[in-house]
């Protein structure tokens, strides 16, 4: 089943809505300063971290472990905003409302390709962009790896449907490609494949399970098409 929906008004509207609805709420993190809870680990005492974005860095970030965490895409992002903004730390603050508006946009666009329903897809997107329990991983320095393992999660899923869609060994590596840089993020990620087998059940609704699980097992390089 193709689910080749046309990109509306609707949409562009949802989009800007989605944007001007976590600007309003956290641009005033433009005013926050670093803390003392795990803020030095990550970025205001980290020296290497406040070197920039450098190929050391980058290398180092690969076998570093920060609060007892592997996380380099993480890393790297603070490296980014080092070598960008210096330590301004309200555009530290900035950024993390950044990727988390990316990722309200993520899931807006894959409910929407997944259901084929605007609205829900469009309520749920701003649900996620506006609820409360996102305070803490936004405004928070630190919890930059939860926005960063919220925008490859939907990215990675997106990039499922479109294998669903049109089932192709390209296609597969971008799943597992997102897959790994969101395991690099936060590796909480590690039961996306278990999301999957959810996100098949509902909404793309495919049986049966046994092939569902073969499908989604790393022993397979080029997994045949399921019919929907």
């Amino acid at each position: 089943m193709t689910r080749r929906l046309p990109f509306s008004l609707f949409d562009l509207a949802v989009c800007l809505g989605l944007i001007l609805s976590v600007l309003a709420i956290y641009a005033q993190t433009a005013q926050f300063e670093f803390i003392a809870s795990d803020d030095e680990l990550y970025v205001s005492h980290n020296p290497v971290v406040q070197s920039g974005l450098t190929y050391a860095g980058v290398l180092w970030s690969l076998t570093a472990s920060v609060a007892a965490n592997w996380l380099p895409v993480t890393l790297i992002s603070h490296m980014l905003d080092v070598q960008l903004f210096g330590l301004d730390s309200g555009m530290h603050h900035l950024m993390n409302a950044f990727y988390h508006a990316l990722a309200a946009l993520l899931l807006f666009f894959l409910l929407h390709r997944a259901t084929g329903a605007r609205w829900p897809s469009a309520f749920a997107a701003f649900v996620f962009a506006l609820h409360p329990l996102h305070v803490e991983s936004v405004a928070w320095i630190s919890e930059r790896k939860d926005v960063l393992s919220a925008f490859f999660l939907f990215l990675a899923l997106y990039a499922y449907v479109r294998y669903v869609d049109e089932p192709g060994l390209w296609r597969y590596l971008l799943v597992a490609g997102a897959f790994c840089l969101d395991l690099m993020s936060k590796p909480m990620v590690v039961t996306f494949p278990f999301v999957l087998l959810l996100f098949d059940f509902w909404p793309l609704r495919r049986p049966p399970l046994l092939r569902l699980l073969w499908e989604n097992s790393p022993s397979s390089h080029s997994p045949p098409r399921i019919a929907s």
